[in-house]
């Protein structure tokens, strides 16, 4: 399976695929509709749409996608109702449509369009999406439950409040990464979850 963070209009495969959610075809070449991760596995060409609108906070640390480069300024997705925007004069480093950038919101106006600032670049890891709304709960309380995921996976991970996760480390740590997350948010409304976490974290996969 092949996957990687796309932009619309950005070209996806040049095979003869079963079209899947969120993409379309032109003269042959199949290009995504929206802005999320390109999967083509098992003969489906598919984007998996971010979710779960984020509504955005002055101070809040996000993960973003430039889609793009505008006279004075980039523009980013960062799964909000609209773009956000960086001023090139805040930034020393060029930004080319498709990076992945962390940064904090500094502003917000009346239409909840947001200035981003401290913008920093993710190179390589992995992007992983959750609903908006569950972050807090991967956070935890006094970070324990990040702190958790981040040692036991051995994986560096960045989440932004935004619904979107960075995460870099082993195949495996990545793998496991995810199984977490999808049980935290399944199960997000229960209590003792970081003990349940740490539990299904801390168990050896059973031989076959």
């Amino acid at each position: 399976m092949e996957y990687k963070v796309v932009v619309p209009g950005e070209l996806i495969s040049e095979s003869r695929l079963k079209l899947g959610q969120h993409v379309f075809i032109e003269n042959g070449k199949i290009y995504a509709e929206t802005v999320g991760i390109a999967r083509t596995d098992k003969g489906i060409a598919r984007v998996v749409a971010l979710q779960g609108r984020y509504i955005p906070k002055i101070g809040d640390l996000v993960i973003g996608v430039v889609v793009s480069e505008e006279y004075s300024v980039y523009a980013v997705d960062v799964n909000s109702f609209y773009y956000s925007f960086i001023p090139k004069e805040e930034i020393r480093v060029l930004l080319r449509k498709g990076n992945i950038i962390s940064a904090k919101v500094s502003k917000i106006n009346e239409i909840n369009e947001i200035s981003l600032t401290n913008v920093r670049v993710l190179y390589g890891g992995e992007i992983l999406l959750v609903e908006p709304t569950k972050v807090p709960r991967i956070i935890g309380k006094n970070a324990s439950m990040i702190k958790l995921l981040q040692n036991s996976t051995r994986c560096s991970i960045i989440v932004g409040m935004n619904g979107i996760l960075w995460a870099k480390g082993t195949e495996q740590g990545i793998e496991l990464l995810k199984k977490a997350l999808d049980k935290i948010e399944r199960e997000s409304h229960l209590g003792n979850l970081t003990l349940k976490i740490q539990k299904m974290l801390s168990e050896k996969p059973s031989s076959e």
